[in-house]
């Protein structure tokens, strides 16, 4: 019995059992398909969050102010006021930008304002920093045509698209050229009374999205404008700092470190991917397991429906054997079997995993930049072989059971 006749007698008989047969192949397809989705959702999410990141300067470290309870007690019940552990100022500023590594030292202010355009109000976000800077923060950054960074104009505003044009609405909320009102609120440090400081700016640029969070869904005003504007008396919220390369980022932290140790914020872009990478490993080895116990259930399933077949079979075996078919032969025609049934699942498996992962990154509202899958040669074959290569294996002991039938006990009248 050759190769050919073994594989045209392996099909013929599952042909003789289709719904079971297909049933088989559909859990070993189900547990393939999974596993590609997973694996090219996982490595389209990876390539997504790198690509944002390079939207940032890797070169730049984020300092902030440490905030610690003062001592007594609970003001209100809303638990101790908080108070700084470092001013972020201009001695501060100068400080930083003596140290080694560093090429300069980026100042901002940050709140919430309320925006006043065509009689509508809206919340957002302001960063008040010197405007050409922000090419430092932000080396992607482009701005539609007609926009312009007046540096030293303290009434102008520039806006990201996403304030320009709100998502999900149809209409502008603020235009190029427009003048718009800002509102600040904040409480007086000496009387505690909640005031009001209102201003009007006149958009002079607006900024295309980048995909850097701190300033695509901010208002910009010049330093100057923020420090009278929101009340900020030279005390920044914020520090940019930039080092004169990526490769110096870790020992400029060491540095800063070493001056005011744990009582200034730092965070570099560095460690916010590391984390994001953490926490989609993490996903993603969960559902990796999901998919790993889909095809070990296709290979129960695969046991099971060639263990009854073998059963079933008995008479064919016998006679088999009778007309000199030896054990290797038998052996040989489950083995296929299941070799069959591992290659129609797996290849099955593969087209609808490509779909199915496509699927799930198209699943989302559609706000915000694309996230496709990306789905590796190197992943796809090794998800086909683990497919196949588990059918196999599963298909050993129904083969073996198969091949220690002897044509007496298979030929024996029941």
């Amino acid at each position: 019995m050759d190769i050919k006749e073994v594989f045209i007698l392996s099909f013929d008989a599952l042909k003789e059992r289709k719904v079971r047969s297909i049933l088989t192949i559909l859990m070993v397809m189900a547990g393939s398909s999974l596993l590609v989705a997973v694996n090219g959702f996982g490595a389209g999410f990876t390539e997504f969050f790198n690509n944002q990141f390079n939207n940032l300067a890797p070169n730049i470290l984020f300092v902030s102010s440490v905030v610690q309870a003062e001592d007594g007690p609970p003001v209100g019940g809303a638990g101790a006021p908080q108070a700084a552990k470092i001013t972020l100022n201009a001695a501060v500023m100068n400080r930083l930008n003596s140290l080694p590594y560093i090429d300069e030292v980026i100042p901002s202010y940050q709140a919430d304002i309320t925006l006043e355009s065509h009689g509508e109000s809206k919340n957002n976000a302001v960063l008040s920093i010197d405007p050409q800077k922000l090419f430092v923060i932000a080396p992607t950054l482009e701005l539609i045509e007609g926009s312009t960074l007046r540096q030293n104009d303290p009434s102008a505003m520039v806006i990201a698209e996403n304030v320009a044009n709100p998502p999900g609405e149809t209409t502008p909320f603020i235009s190029l050229g427009q003048s718009v009102r800002a509102k600040y609120s904040f409480v007086d440090d000496i009387r505690g009374e909640s005031q009001e400081e209102s201003k009007n700016f006149v958009v002079t640029g607006i900024m295309e999205s980048t995909g850097n969070p701190t300033i695509d869904d901010s208002v910009v005003i010049n330093t100057a404008a923020g420090d009278a504007f929101l009340q900020k008396s030279g005390k920044f919220d914020s520090l940019f700092v930039a080092a004169q390369s990526s490769e110096f980022v870790d020992v400029v932290e060491e540095e800063i470190r070493s001056l005011y140790g744990n009582d200034i914020g730092i965070t570099t872009v560095k460690a916010i991917l590391k984390t994001v990478q953490e926490f989609t490993g993490g996903i993603n080895a969960f559902l990796l397991s999901i998919a790993v116990i889909s095809l070990i259930v296709g290979a129960v399933g695969i046991i099971t429906t060639l263990y009854t077949a073998v059963i079933e079979r008995i008479r064919e075996i016998g006679t088999l054997k009778a007309l000199g078919a030896q054990k290797s032969n038998i052996l040989a025609l489950f083995l296929v079997e299941a070799l069959i049934i591992g290659i129609m699942g797996a290849t099955l498996g593969l087209l609808a995993g490509i779909g199915g992962g496509y699927l799930l990154t198209r699943a989302g509202p559609g706000e915000g930049p694309p996230l496709d899958p990306v789905y590796l040669p190197t992943d796809m074959m090794n998800v086909w072989m683990i497919s196949v290569g588990l059918s196999i294996i599963a298909g050993l002991l129904p083969a073996w059971k198969a091949s220690r039938v002897t044509p007496i006990e298979a030929l024996r009248p029941k």
